[in-house]
């Protein structure tokens, strides 16, 4: 067609030659089967054969069928797009592409591409409502047209293979011999037309839609299809937001097969199987869970090694949560004190909690749910589990029920729960109502009808200077837990508690730091506090390097680089906290208590205590 030459195309519908070919000598024979064998022997014979051998080569085959495939010239219909290429083109960069790659591929597509055909020749499929004169010419009008999608509407597609063409024209065209046409549409135009069957007929769905997610090979299918009839009829795309992901592996990275027997059934992993030994059932979450683990924008991994992983993360999640909201059970967020009422550790964990709170709703705006996974797990295990909460159980278990330092902490648990419940909702929807369901204080129904839920906005008033410290405080106290493992592996001690700490630092801002988080007993908060930071009796902390490294044990802290000593702790220890102190031993009333749970026991009521060994 594009050097003016008159098309020649001498294969029936049957794949086999025509009279038109070799002045009919082969009319009837088969293309590839006793044609070809006819072709050889006609050259042969008049001695124009240069060579004839087998040889392997590459040729294609039907999919289906698996039969080899005849390229012809025929006629079919196309659908231009020079008419509107540009205007698909700036549609293109009007639309957010996740991964961003994808805007530059689909461009490049459209910049590039030919006249659509959007006709097939299939035993099935949506016909093209065309037909056609006794010369084979098409006859087409919105008349015709109108009259077939009212009988489509009514009856279905089918109908148009079900009735003659006198019964599916308009009274006007019937009585002049058309025929019906048998050519389908291409089913990329049909499922490319579909934004207009859905969101343009269901009153609850918007016009154009929030977004398509398909498999990247679709930039060349349906999200292409889908750009090329809106924009050729609406005069923009179907959608507002794209995103693509790869395809699911076996966890070697090899395509699933059921004759390799390497299908991963996402059921089974969830139910179970027939032995739950060795296929236990994981649950619909921890598949979840999987998901938002995994980079969708490749090709991605699972299997039931995979899986066991992701499962072990989740139930760190869960066991965390759990932590939570089983120390909430008498607290009452409308008596809760306020942020500036907050201990300096509070306060510090609740802007944390903004921190990842907003990072997690930007990871759900932007579908970068590996990096909402990423942050989720860092938050659950290193800033609760391994730091705030491992803090916090001596405030929870060892203070009086309405203790400051209590009821500071159960605050922060509350917004905890508020905030991560919700946020963990999207992926994790079973643990999230579990929890919900769990909470004291009167809530939604439904986790899902709480709607989303904001920081306050003065956990965000930025205070370097004490958020500086706190990390500082963090990096000595990963330094002083090797030095404890020290002790500990050497069985001078068994928990923390039996230790006395020696921090030397020679640099002035540090040991100041530090010093305001190490005040003389009785006179600190009872939280602010380097001893109950570290989970340790006592905190000495001195400038003069000699000080720690005389210690029985002692580093050199590779995160702080503050010289960090531990040694047995003096004093006795307390019967209720396992703290050692010198006051053990010393009342009367409670002679086995330190001060502290002294205290405690006699607020509520309990006066005095006897010695075990001395009870009757």
């Amino acid at each position: 067609m594009r050097e003016g030459l008159e098309i020649f195309s001498p294969v029936d519908n049957a794949g086999r030659f025509t009279d038109e070919f070799c002045e009919g000598s082969f009319a009837g024979l088969s293309v590839l089967d006793e044609g070809n064998q006819a072709i050889i022997d006609h050259v042969s014979k008049r001695d124009v054969l240069l060579l004839e051998e087998k040889y392997n080569h590459k040729y294609p085959y039907d999919w289906r069928t698996k039969k080899p495939t005849i390229f012809r010239a025929t006629e079919q219909w196309f659908a231009s797009v020079e008419g509107f290429r540009d205007q698909a083109l700036e549609a293109v960069r009007g639309v957010q592409w996740t991964p961003e790659a994808g805007e530059k591929r689909i461009f490049n597509m459209i910049e590039g591409r030919n006249d659509w055909c959007i006709s097939r020749q299939r035993t099935w499929g949506v016909p093209i409502p065309v037909f056609y004169d006794g010369d084979g010419e098409p006859v087409l009008n919105q008349q015709i047209i109108s009259r077939v999608a009212e009988l489509f509407r009514e009856h279905g597609s089918d109908i148009w293979w079900e009735l003659e063409a006198e019964d599916l024209l308009p009274e006007q065209y019937r009585g002049e011999g058309l025929q019906k046409g048998m050519d389908t549409m291409d089913v990329w135009f049909d499922s490319g037309s579909s934004w207009n069957a859905v969101t343009k007929q269901s009153p609850e769905m918007t016009f154009p839609a929030d977004v398509y997610l398909e498999g990247s090979d679709q930039h060349r299918g349906w999200f292409q299809s889908s750009l090329l009839t809106s924009v050729a009829t609406e005069g923009q795309a179907p959608y507002k937001k794209v995103l693509t992901h790869g395809f699911v592996l076996d966890q070697n990275g090899l395509k699933m097969s059921k004759s390799v027997g390497n299908v991963v059934d996402p059921l089974k992993l969830v139910n179970g199987g027939n032995n739950q030994k060795t296929e236990p059932a994981y649950g619909a979450d921890v598949l979840r869970l999987w998901v938002s683990s995994v980079d969708y924008s490749g090709d991605v991994l699972v299997g039931p090694e995979i899986i066991k992983t992701v499962s072990d993360s989740y139930r760190k999640i869960r066991n965390t949560l759990r932590y939570i909201v089983s120390n909430v059970n008498d607290y009452d967020p409308r008596t809760g004190m306020s942020f500036d009422e907050l201990p300096v550790l509070d306060k510090y964990m609740l802007r944390r909690l903004a921190t990842i709170a907003e990072d997690m709703e930007a990871a759900y705006e932007t579908s970068s749910f590996v990096r909402l996974y990423q942050g989720l797990m860092r938050f659950a295990t290193v800033d609760l589990s391994n730091f705030y909460l491992d803090i916090a159980k001596d405030r929870l278990y060892i203070s009086g029920t309405d203790d400051y330092r209590r009821r500071s902490c159960q605050k922060v648990l509350y917004h905890l729960l508020e905030i991560l419940t919700r946020s963990i909702a999207p992926i994790l929807p079973h643990t999230a109502e579990d929890l919900w369901r769990n909470v004291p204080w009167k809530t939604s129904s439904s986790v899902f009808e709480a709607g989303w839920i904001q920081p306050e906005p003065s956990w965000s008033h930025e205070d370097p200077e004490t958020d500086a410290a706190m990390e500082l405080f963090r990096r000595v106290r990963t330094d002083v837990n090797k030095c404890l493992d020290a002790a500990r592996n050497a069985k001078r001690i068994g928990s923390g508690l039996a230790a006395k700490v020696s921090l030397s630092v020679a640099d002035d801002a540090v040991i100041e730091a530090l010093q305001k988080f190490n005040p003389s007993s009785g006179e600190g908060n009872t939280v602010d506090e380097l001893c109950y930071y570290l989970l340790v009796s006592e905190v000495n902390l001195s400038k003069d390097m000699a000080v720690a490294d005389g210690a029985e044990f002692s580093l050199v802290g590779e995160e702080s680089g503050v010289h960090v000593g531990v040694d047995v702790a003096s004093g006795n220890k307390c019967d209720r906290c396992w703290v050692y102190s010198e006051q053990v031993g010393k009342s009367e009333n409670h002679p086995l208590l330190c001060d502290r749970c002294e205290e405690v026991m006699t607020n509520i009521g309990v006066t005095s205590q006897p010695v075990p060994e001395l009870a009757q």
